[in-house]
């Protein structure tokens, strides 16, 4: 065979494997980066058909006798965000940001969020960008989600000047939470709460390309990385949730479910260990993902740290007082 034909053929070998190579890297941010990608994970107890329903029914009788908005926010490159504000305390200063989950939106987390009402705070639902009817063409995984919770943050600042904030994340949420705990917050943030959250996108992402591609996770996985950077302006490499906690500033609580398929277990260990602040780990037996709160004692252990946050600030602010 001349050898001009030989390189003919070795050149048409090498597009060949290079558009097969794209096309399964294009596949792959299809189906767990581009908008729309994933489904809603269930964030409720497992029940049968009927018990399902009646809860639904006591979220959206609760909904709809609340007071209600819309808010929006113009996120630092431009895209319109939207979340719903549930304010039945209007005379209370304490509120609560809840975070949802990858392929969820706001609306997800109603059930957590009428456990906070029923206990005095006013909440704040986001849609993350590339959720519900926020703007966005990609999933953020927490990454660009921390600089758009700090908005919110700020636009809560602005609304009630004497707000307390809770910060709450489930899930990607939780990432998004952690995440934005390593950037300088708002000194009214008083504490932080991550259910079922991973230690980075590289390794979350890992983690599920396995599932799907199996030996071929490791090249599959460093072109979807190529891709988020050109496409969603981030490198999944930085985007770090240990990085982040080491300059973690206000207290932090770690939850986790011991069954967790979808997130490992695991990385609550590396989360905690990371974490700079006061911190508390709560891991919950028999439970999968986001699956913590079918735990009679989820929500004592939740709104008792809480607590527990609030005392220690009133404390150090005594301090201070003091020493002057």
């Amino acid at each position: 065979m001349k050898t001009k034909t030989k390189f003919m053929l070795a050149t048409a070998a090498t597009a060949t494997a290079a558009a097969g190579y794209y096309g399964l890297c294009q596949a792959a941010y299809n189906r767990f980066v581009k908008r729309g990608a994933g489904t809603s994970l269930q964030t409720e107890p497992q029940s049968d058909d009927s018990e399902k329903q009646q809860r639904l029914q006591q979220y959206q009788a609760w909904y709809g006798g609340c007071r209600t908005d819309d808010l929006t926010l113009t996120s630092f490159d431009g895209l319109r965000l939207h979340a719903v504000q549930i304010a039945n305390h209007p005379k209370q200063h304490r509120w609560a940001i809840l975070v949802h989950g990858y392929g969820a939106d706001s609306l997800a987390m109603l059930p957590r969020a009428m456990e906070f009402d029923r206990r005095g705070y006013n909440v704040l639902l986001p849609d993350c960008r590339g959720h519900g009817l926020s703007e966005g063409s990609y999933v953020g995984f927490g990454w660009h989600d921390r600089l758009d919770l700090i908005g919110w943050i700020n636009k809560l600042t602005e609304l009630d000047a004497q707000c307390e904030i809770v910060l709450y994340g489930l899930s990607m949420g939780a990432a998004a939470v952690m995440m934005a705990c390593g950037e300088p917050l708002d000194s009214r943030c008083l504490c932080a709460i991550e259910d079922c959250g991973y230690t980075s996108v590289d390794q979350i992402a890992t983690f599920q390309l396995r599932k799907t591609y199996g030996p071929l996770t490791k090249p599959i996985s460093l072109g979807l990385g190529t891709l988020i950077r050109s496409r969603c302006g981030y490198s999944v490499w930085e985007a770090d949730c240990r990085t982040q906690l080491a300059k973690a500033q206000i207290p932090m609580m770690f939850i986790h479910g011991e069954e967790d398929d979808f997130v490992p277990f695991d990385m609550v260990f590396e989360c905690y260990y990371a974490c700079a602040s006061e911190k508390e780990l709560y891991t919950v037996s028999q439970a999968g993902h986001a699956q913590a709160c079918r735990n009679p004692n989820y929500y004592s252990r939740l709104f008792r740290f809480i607590d527990q946050a609030r005392k220690q600030r009133a404390l150090l602010s005594q301090q201070r007082s003091q020493s002057r």
